[in-house]
């Protein structure tokens, strides 16, 4: 596997090995060991998830709030998406900014997203099958979203903007200046 590391030094592009022949591939698609001396802390991942979406559906941008954030390793299984992930942490250097990765089940690629951050992603096949694995369960009293088409991100999201599906709840997120938010100086770790 290689880590890189992006624009925003937290969140990471992990490109896993592909092993394959005429018989088809076998790829690991999770170290603990490898992500952990990487990162230099423990991601105590306790939940794997798994959504089927066709095109232009966009879910996010969502997260969690303390005592019940979540740090998120997210991949394709078939077909691609747009994987946003943007920085809600107050007093960052980053705050505000993004970062969007193609995730396709053809490049395996995958992104490593830190608590602190909303995530969000915009199917752009025909349909997508997408995993992702949490550090901490949902709670409903912590779940939080932004605005996908805040002006303030800045996010070309790709998709036509005709075709776009949302949940009822996606189009009722607040803009990143009412949304309630990280503090940088916290422990988003513990």
């Amino acid at each position: 596997m290689t880590f890189i590391r992006t624009a925003i030094p937290d969140i990471i592009i992990i490109d896993p090995v592909l092993h394959g022949d005429a018989r088809g591939y076998f790829v690991e698609t999770f170290r603990a060991d490898k992500l952990e001396a990487f990162l230099g802390f423990k991601v105590p991942f306790c939940q794997d998830n798994e959504s089927k979406s066709n095109y232009g559906v966009l879910r996010g941008l969502h997260y969690q709030l303390p005592p019940h954030a979540q740090t998120k390793l997210v991949r394709v299984i078939e077909g691609e998406v747009l994987d946003v992930a943007v920085d809600i942490r107050k007093g960052s250097p980053t705050f505000g900014q993004h970062i969007a990765v193609r995730l396709s089940g053809e490049n395996k690629r995958q992104l490593f997203i830190p608590r602190g951050f909303a995530h969000g992603f915009v199917v752009l096949s025909q349909s997508c099958t997408f995993a992702y694995k949490v550090d901490n369960y949902y709670s409903p009293e912590c779940d939080r979203g932004i605005a996908f088409n805040d002006p303030a991100l800045g996010i070309d999201w790709i998709a036509e903007a005709g075709k776009l599906q949302l949940s009822a709840k996606d189009t009722r997120q607040p803009l990143l200046s009412g949304a309630d938010l990280f503090d940088y100086s916290e422990n988003l770790d513990a």
